[in-house]
Formats: C-alpha cells, sequence, structure tokens
C-alpha cells in the first residue's frame, strides 16, 4: 500500500474529504453538500462545498454512485484518509478490560487461543474477525509422546514451540508393547526435540540409518509411527462473525453477497492474504488494505485492517478484521492492535518465553 502523494489536497480539501468519510462511514448514504454543511457545522455554503466535492471527484478521491446522488469515498479517498486524515481512536479502560477478559479465559493451547481471538475481534467490531496460524515450517518439535489407545489404534500428541497441541490417531499393523511405549517416548524425545514438524519422518530416518541393534529398532518403529501420522497441516486460519458482514447494506445485493459467501468458504485464500502481506511487508504495526488494494477476487468491496503478532521476539502471524469499506478505521485500528499485542503476551507466556 504505497502512500497516496500523487495530489497533495488543501485543507478545505481535506476537511470536507474527511467530512464525507465520516458520514458515510456512519449513515451507509450517499453524502450531500447540505447535510455536511448541516452536520459538521462548516462556515461554508452548500455551494461551495458542492464545488469542493466535484473537484475531488475530478481528482479521482470522490465519486457519486447515480447522476443525481450525493458522493461517497473510493478506494482512494479512503487511502487518503487513513494516510493523512485519521487518528487512531484510543481505547477506553471498559474496552480494553473487555479485550482481556476474553482473552484471558483458563485455555491452555495456542489453538484454543487463537480461535478465542477471532471470536473476540467478531464481537467487538460486528465484522468477522480472522487469525493466521503461524507457517508449519517455523513450527518445532518441542515434546511428543505415544500413546497406546487400542491394539490397532495408538495416539500421538505433538506439542510445538508456538504452544500448539496435537493429538493424532494412526493405525498400526503391529500392536504397541507397553514396556516399549516409555523407550519410544524417551527415544522420540531425545533425538527429535528442536526438529521442524515438517521433518520429523525424515530425520526420524536419517537417525535409523546411523544406529544398530536395539536402538536401530526403536528408530525403525518411531519412523513407522510418524509416517502414518498427519503431522504437517496446511496453512490454517481461525475467523468468525462471517454472518454479520451479510447484515451491512453493501451486501444487501444477491451478486455482492455471493462473491463474498464463496470468498469466505475459501480459507486457504484469506490465508494466503495474510501470510503474503506478513512476508512482503512485514509490517511493525497495524496496516490497513482497501478493497482493490488486496488484489483479491472478491473484495473489492471490502477493507482488512490487520496488525502482526508474536511468539517471543519472532513475528509469526497476523490478525485483522475484515468488512465492508465502509468501516470505521480509527476504531478497529486501535483494537486489532491492542488485541495482537494481548495474543503475543499470551501465546509467548504459553510457549515458555519464546519460540
Amino acid at each position: 500500500m504505497a502512500n497516496d502523494r500523487t495530489a497533495e489536497l488543501n485543507q478545505r480539501e481535506q476537511q470536507i474529504l474527511q467530512a464525507v468519510v465520516h458520514s458515510y462511514i456512519t449513515t451507509a448514504e450517499p453524502v450531500g453538500s447540505r447535510s455536511i454543511v448541516k452536520r459538521f457545522g462548516m462556515d461554508l455554503s452548500p455551494a461551495t462545498v458542492r464545488n469542493v466535492m466535484a473537484d475531488l471527484e475530478d481528482q479521482g478521491f470522490l465519486q457519486q454512485l447515480h447522476t443525481s446522488s450525493g458522493r461517497v469515498p473510493t478506494d482512494r479517498g479512503y487511502r487518503y484518509y487513513v494516510d493523512y486524515l485519521m487518528r487512531v481512536q484510543e481505547l477506553t479502560a471498559s474496552e480494553r478490560s473487555r479485550i482481556e477478559r476474553e482473552l484471558s479465559a483458563k485455555l491452555t493451547d495456542a489453538d484454543e487461543i487463537m480461535r478465542q481471538t477471532s471470536h473476540m475481534l467478531a464481537l467487538v467490531s460486528h465484522q468477522t474477525g480472522l487469525v493466521g496460524v503461524p507457517d508449519e515450517h517455523d513450527a518445532r518439535l518441542r515434546r511428543i509422546e505415544l500413546m497406546s489407545v487400542t491394539p490397532s489404534r495408538a495416539a500421538v500428541m505433538l506439542v510445538d514451540n508456538f504452544g500448539r497441541v496435537r493429538t493424532l490417531l494412526v493405525g498400526v499393523e503391529e500392536p504397541l508393547q507397553d514396556h516399549e511405549v516409555p523407550r519410544l517416548n524417551r527415544f522420540l524425545n531425545d533425538n527429535l526435540k528442536g526438529v521442524a514438524m515438517g521433518d520429523l519422518v525424515s530425520s526420524a530416518r536419517s537417525i535409523m540409518r546411523a544406529l544398530m541393534d536395539e536402538q536401530r529398532r526403536l528408530a525403525e518403529r518411531a519412523t513407522q509411527l510418524l509416517s502414518l501420522a498427519p503431522i504437517e497441516r496446511p496453512g490454517q486460519l481461525f475467523f468468525d462473525g462471517a454472518t454479520q458482514l451479510f447484515e451491512q447494506p453493501e451486501f444487501r445485493d444477491p451478486a455482492k453477497a455471493r462473491e463474498v459467501f464463496n470468498l469466505l468458504d475459501e480459507r486457504e485464500k484469506l490465508a494466503q492474504l495474510l501470510r503474503s502481506q506478513l512476508k512482503e511487508r512485514m509490517p511493525a504495526g497495524p496496516t490497513v488494505m482497501i478493497g482493490s488494494e488486496t488484489h483479491q477476487e472478491g473484495l473489492e468491496e471490502m477493507s482488512l485492517v490487520t496488525s502482526p503478532y508474536k511468539v517471543g521476539e519472532k513475528t509469526v502471524g497476523t490478525i485483522g478484521v475484515l468488512g465492508p469499506r465502509r468501516m470505521p478505521y480509527s476504531k478497529f485500528t486501535a483494537v486489532v492492535d491492542y488485541t495482537s499485542r494481548m495474543l503475543s503476551r499470551l501465546l509467548t507466556r504459553l510457549a515458555g518465553g519464546g519460540a
């Protein structure tokens, strides 16, 4: 999102653009010159305001949806507003307390915390809350435990450096014997702790080739079990509040609603959008993507306010609020920023201080 410095607006133009954005965000109705003068108490005539609005339209900051209607901001208008005119709203003590209360439940698994974060963002914003899960390639094994469930099934519990816990059930041809389970667990933890989750099987195979006798037998058994477990998982995305989007006036049009619904049905596209933003921009704080800036079909009428979160000192993912372009950017920027910092603290604590 390059800052739009191609046109310098004078103070009056900035004042009227800001008024149009604020009015349209609040009412969802095209904005006329008389309503601006009346609502914002401007010491200008409606004719003067109308002329300035026409100039802003010529420069691409405003547009008329219909010939006789008022004007609404374009993507360029929103971008100028966010970059130069917006003041991030400070959260009240009660708003901060609500976020902390929602995220401070006794959750012991990172996935539970991230799922709750998406729910909380949806609850506070009345839009869709998104949380991108850390890339699997960054995840490393912290602990592994094998358990015999039945003669033909075993459970593999994996804990990674982000505090995520997964239990996978695998079918086994040769039942796990009670006496070999503790030895297998010691072998796996001694040899695979710190290995990337996606490399567990190949690492076990490498270890196996270097061992002899009983240790080799343990490595063979461990490799066999790990090969059966679907350890790697595709990039994930937790999101909540999708139905709230369809309550917005912008999506009463069935065609637009269908586009949004199809996009939300494809979580991987949204997850990839968050991941690519993190890799390409590596923002230090909140970022706003408006409509066409997402370069994603189905998001032309929407905006995304995001902020990165960390485990320890490492930035590992992104959270955000997805809603119509006519969203209160000032408020949502504050909500997303505060929530990302809260999530970072919780995940760092859960991971034992760092990733």
